[in-house]
């Protein structure tokens, strides 16, 4: 098969849930300029339908739909959805992500509350989307984590800013690693593939101090910008990884290597 075959979505549809955000909207933008029918999905869904228009206008295939991944009834009511309107489902990328928690002495209730949307939250909508490409014949997974779920923090990046690296996050990030190997072991004979990117800083005008800093330790120079990731997510989704199950791609520039 030639490789613009391979790396082609054409006829699939794919599912990005977070795709208003910083990084899901350059996701939702590669999977769409890949020839994939995208649905954004999250629970503002006017910033969802402002985005899909936007890539409407550029002739790129993008719907919006309305999820709350903490309640099983809504991630219902999408699967069903999905189902009726664009006949199933070949790609999931399971990108979105609750920020309860800031700091390290945050109350317990902004754990707790991590824990419901990111562990609970992102099972429950992780099975449900894999039911509907297990119904499809197969497909691929795609799980966003973070460096953060491999590595500790560097304290000495935050210093003198008001940002902070919280612990609910990089438990969450680490746990979707290990779900993602395990979830390979479980839905391979259904030929779903699962597999995770751990990318690194994205920039978004974070205090300057920590961008030279952090800038200063990566050995490309600079954080990852809107374009890094869309290339990483068409290939997992594609046909050119179709032998690439149960593996994590760090993308940090080098950071840690």
């Amino acid at each position: 098969m030639h490789v613009k075959q391979l790396l082609s979505l054409k006829g699939k549809t794919a599912l990005v849930t977070g795709g208003a955000g910083l990084y899901g909207k350059c996701i939702v933008e590669g999977l769409a300029e890949a020839n994939a029918t995208v649905i954004t999905a999250s629970r503002n869904l006017d910033a969802g339908e402002k985005v899909a228009s936007q890539f409407r206008e550029r002739g790129l295939e993008v719907q919006a739909r309305r999820v709350d991944q903490a309640d099983h009834e809504s991630v219902l009511r999408l699967k069903e959805d999905i189902e009726k309107s664009f006949g199933g489902l070949d790609v999931f990328v399971n990108n979105a992500v609750a920020r309860p928690m800031l700091r390290y002495t945050d109350p317990l209730e902004a754990w707790a509350e991590s824990m419901r949307v990111n562990c609970t939250g992102m099972f429950d909508i992780l099975r449900e989307m894999a039911d509907l490409i297990g119904k499809r014949g197969g497909g691929s997974i795609v799980n966003i984590s973070s460096m953060q779920g491999m590595f500790g923090p560097d304290f000495s990046l935050y210093e003198g800013t008001d940002m902070d690296s919280p612990p609910d996050y990089h438990f969450h990030k680490g746990g979707m690693i290990a779900l993602t190997k395990y979830l390979a072991r479980k839905l391979g004979p259904q030929s779903i593939r699962l597999n995770c990117i751990s990318p690194g800083g994205l920039f978004a005008n974070q205090d300057e101090k920590f961008l030279a800093r952090y800038n200063k330790k990566v050995p490309l120079g600079r954080m990852a910008n809107d374009d890094d990731i869309k290339g990483v997510v068409v290939f997992l989704a594609s046909e050119a990884s179709s032998y690439v199950t149960g593996e994590n791609i760090l993308m940090d520039g080098g950071l840690h290597a």
